[in-house]
């Protein structure tokens, strides 16, 4: 599994006036402020170099493309999404390890709120990152499904895994539609969301 490159270290000047941008934080902090005030597709890689003060050469170190740069660390924060998963004790119910975990994997605190509900926006309305997503959310779902067949002694693409990981993604994106449409608070919507999901998969881990 891919995880974001480190800092490259032969560039030392700023580029187009700003202060360089130093890791792909600052790199994807720009880039969600283009994309919100210009629009996903009117954003060009050389613009968000511009603006990071770095080169499109850098910028690509960090990105293999303008799509992932939306995702940010994504590769990585699933890495430690399955880490959580493994961890659970045995007798932890699986929906409820589930459960638990995902609300953990959203958990940015509250100043990252508003950078998240632009990328959740972008991710959910610009056609090219919606197709992009299916990639993402395919290794969120593959992480569900090995864990889910661990525990029940399957493989992972057998029924009940794979059933269990697209039926998360199912709820996950339902929840973060009703938070960016609707507001509120989202691990309450996710909990709740997963809660709902655990009483249908009669696991004994519903709200």
């Amino acid at each position: 599994m891919s995880s974001t490159p480190g800092p490259p270290s032969a560039e030392i000047a700023a580029v187009g006036g700003r202060p360089r941008a130093t890791d792909a934080l600052s790199i994807t902090e720009v880039s969600l402020d283009l994309f919100e005030r210009d629009g996903y597709d009117a954003t060009t890689v050389d613009a968000i170099a511009k603006a990071a003060g770095i080169s499109r050469r850098t910028l690509f170190r960090y990105f293999p493309s303008k799509n992932d740069i939306v995702w940010g660390d994504f590769s990585g924060q699933v890495a430690r999404f399955r880490e959580s998963l493994a961890a659970a004790p045995d007798d932890e119910p699986t929906m409820q390890v589930l459960r638990r975990s995902v609300v953990a994997f959203n958990d940015y605190g509250p100043d990252a709120e508003p950078e998240l509900r632009t990328r959740m926006r972008l991710i959910t309305s610009v056609p090219a990152l919606q197709g992009h997503a299916m990639l993402r959310h395919a290794e969120w779902c593959d992480a569900i499904a090995e864990f889910v067949a661990a525990r029940r002694g399957l493989r992972p693409e057998d029924l009940e895994p794979a059933v269990v990981a697209q039926a998360a993604l199912g709820a996950s994106t339902a929840a973060f539609r009703v938070w960016i449409e609707e507001g509120g608070d989202l691990l309450s919507l996710l909990d709740e969301a997963f809660g709902r999901l655990a009483e249908g998969f009669g696991d004994g881990a519903g709200a």
